[in-house]
């Protein structure tokens, strides 16, 4: 009562003096921790009355998985947290003669082949699915009577999508939950995306329209400093995919880690599935695409990431014809690079070559 409409109640503890006076202004008078009876009793019927009915539901589910086989070996592969056996071989196979797509486009290709081999895999875009490409086509929309569609029409509320898809996640029924906007808009959603790495919820977030190749859209759709601000986020791995091959490896590495959120950055230009990349490549987080010195002793290292994985390879041929001995180094995660070894590390960038040059249109 005497710290009543003041801060003092929001920032400390009351203080023994101050909670004697709030217990006399209630009329409390149980003592610390004691529990009333009537409420002990309370209680004591709910835990009866639960038995009850886990004892009715437990029933229920012997008779529906007597009726309905298929649905409750799916509902129990779910539930166990496991993914479907051999689920990544619906992930496509690309090479570098496939033809050079926007890597939003390779997304949309990985969410579709995945939808049939992950029967939890769940989500939409905040009102830009036709950019974000993130509809799974043989689906239709997820709403009231049409629980068995699987993709969500969130609107134009990125935080609310965020803080959907954290219930999904965390909610531990198996359901693997995307989301979707352009890069620059996870401004709007931060706070549930930090949330999400604080509670090892393992959101995919497909985030288009990466950097400033963006078409008709000015300086309000270009990410500058997103990159970085996400890769400075503990707990959270930041994809930045060059290509089919990488995208192939982004979406599987996203799906294998279940307790990490993933953002996978895309494009909105064409680029070349370059050779020497790889899905392979992207579960080592930073990787050697080309090198031209056999003997492993570059006179300088060009690495980049995405679109700008291209600019570095096609400077790595100049320099060669220059007489260079240059290596070409893709760095899709950095998270994931960081959690090798150090020896391999060693091995991607030598730390006696100190002439390296990094590639990337962000900050």
């Amino acid at each position: 009562p005497n710290k009543a409409d003041t801060h003092d109640v929001h920032g400390a503890p009351l203080g023994a003096e101050e909670t004697a006076a709030t217990r006399a202004n209630l009329k409390w008078e149980y003592g610390e921790f004691e529990v009333p009876a009537d409420v002990k009793e309370v209680f004591a019927n709910c835990v009866t009355k639960g038995a009850a009915e886990e004892a009715q539901w437990k029933k229920d589910m012997e008779a529906y998985a007597a009726k309905y086989p298929t649905e409750w070996a799916e509902f129990q592969q779910l539930t166990s947290g496991e993914l479907p056996a051999n689920w990544e071989d619906a992930l496509p196979a690309v090479t570098p003669e496939d033809k050079g797509l926007a890597t939003r486009q390779w997304s949309q290709t990985m969410l579709n082949s995945l939808a049939p081999a992950l029967p939890g895999l769940i989500g939409g875009s905040a009102d830009l699915a036709p950019s974000n490409l993130t509809l799974m086509k043989m689906f239709g929309d997820f709403q009231k009577g049409q629980y068995a569609e699987r993709n969500v029409r969130f609107g134009v509320r990125e935080h609310g999508m965020g803080a959907i898809c954290n219930g999904i996640a965390l909610h531990n029924s198996g359901l693997i939950p995307y989301c979707a906007t352009f890069f620059i808009f996870t401004d709007y959603m931060r706070a549930a995306m930090r949330v999400a790495a604080l509670s090892q919820a393992g959101v995919i977030y497909v985030m288009t329209h990466d950097s400033i190749g963006l078409g008709e859209d000015g300086p309000t759709h270009q990410p500058v400093e997103h990159l970085a601000s996400f890769r400075a986020m503990p707990d959270i791995m930041m994809f930045r995919p060059a290509g089919g091959m990488e995208t192939v490896g982004a979406y599987k590495q996203a799906v294998l880690h279940r307790k990490t959120p993933s953002v996978i950055a895309l494009s909105r230009q064409n680029m070349p599935n370059l050779p020497g990349t790889s899905a392979d490549g992207v579960a080592k987080g930073g990787y050697v695409v080309s090198c031209g010195c056999p003997e492993g002793k570059p006179d300088v290292i060009l690495m980049g990431t995405g679109s700008e994985l291209e600019l570095a390879a096609a400077a790595a041929e100049d320099l060669t014809a220059a007489g260079m001995k240059v290596r070409v180094v893709s760095m899709p995660c950095f998270e994931l690079f960081e959690k090798q070894s150090q020896e391999y590390k060693d091995s991607v960038l030598p730390p006696t070559i100190t002439a390296r040059v990094s590639v990337e249109a962000a900050t």
